[in-house]
């Protein structure tokens, strides 16, 4: 693309960022690789002013933001250099990264509202990456359900009886708050463990949102497999193995990154879903499987670009970018 691109980034705060795990990171160093301007901003300063006169182009909506525009360098304590900050239209931009972190709650389901009403390409449009719509439609571990022939023996309910069916069915059990991320508030409860009760009247104590149960699956200790794929075409895959001890093998409590390779089963899950990402505009994605079972489909925030750069010596950012050139240019 010769013309160069003005990108959004919504996220959280650029200072405190871990800039050799970040991915949203990695694609800004990508982006600025390639001449693209880059501007930062936070949630929190999005506004909808609804019914504005904008001219040539009569009243629409218009969604702002005070943005930063900023430079990013790979040097720790000085990895990010920022402008003033001036209140902008969003849809001047040509593309919106959305990768403040989860929880996806009712906070992130209303910034998804409102930048629908700039997704798109063309005049006062800015292509949002993922599609908004897309993502609010899509819980990560909701999604996944609509692939029954691709995840382990799963249960999403408030009934405490379907719960204690559940484990007495499949006898050691994995507990998932459905909104959560990172393993936050994730149990593995066997069948002897005499704690379910509690757990389930502490969740439902402080929650309105029902639970994911799933069947353990002990090839979790070889590794859970995050497969990273771009415009809904696998790019590569890390194994995360989790710390000795631990059930769950998140990086954000102590899983190790481990190079990996796909396998046929591992292809053929993204076969079965990549022309459904594509449709939805879910630009990038990572999966994550266990053994042979896909458990969650992320697209809110995606991480695992750089340990995929590190152990594959590809440039998923690259790729990424490569992908949604080719969205602005066939409009």
């Amino acid at each position: 693309m010769a013309r160069k691109l003005d990108v959004g980034v919504q996220m959280d705060p650029l200072e405190g960022i871990d800039i050799n795990g970040d991915s949203t990171f990695a694609l800004m160093l990508e982006a600025q690789a390639r001449g693209y301007n880059l501007f930062v901003y936070g949630v929190e300063s999005l506004a909808l002013t609804e019914g504005a006169h904008t001219p040539g182009r009569g009243r629409t909506s218009r969604v702002t933001a005070s943005v930063r525009p900023v430079s990013v360098q790979r040097e720790k304590g000085d990895h990010a250099r920022f402008g003033a900050a001036v209140r902008r239209d969003l849809g001047d931009m040509d593309v919106i990264l959305m990768r403040q972190d989860p929880p996806f709650d009712m906070a992130y389901i209303t910034a998804t509202h409102l930048l629908e009403h700039i997704h798109g390409t063309g005049p006062g449009r800015a292509l949002v990456v993922n599609d908004p719509r897309s993502v609010r439609d899509s819980p990560e571990k909701l999604l996944v359900t609509h692939y029954p022939e691709l995840m382990p023996p799963t249960l999403v309910t408030w009934d405490v009886a379907e719960i204690r069916a559940f484990r007495a069915r499949w006898r050691d059990i994995i507990v998932k708050p459905l909104f959560g991320n990172g393993g936050s508030g994730v149990f593995r409860i066997r069948e002897d463990d005499q704690n379910l009760n509690a757990l389930l009247e502490m969740h439902f104590a402080r929650s309105r949102e029902p639970l994911m149960i799933q069947r353990y699956e002990p090839a979790v200790r070889a590794g859970d497999k995050r497969i990273i794929l771009a415009d809904g075409k696998p790019i590569g895959a890390i194994n995360r193995v989790p710390a000795e001890g631990e059930a769950r093998s998140n990086m954000h409590v102590g899983g190790v990154a481990q190079k990996v390779d796909l396998t046929p089963r591992d292809r053929e899950i993204c076969e079965t879903i990549g022309p459904m990402l594509r449709e939805k505009g879910l630009v990038f994605v990572g999966i994550d499987v266990i053994g042979d079972w896909l458990t969650e489909i992320n697209v809110t925030s995606p991480t695992g670009l750089q340990e995929l750069a590190r152990f594959d010596g590809v440039n998923p950012a690259g790729v990424l970018w490569d992908c949604i050139e080719a969205r602005l240019s066939a409009g």
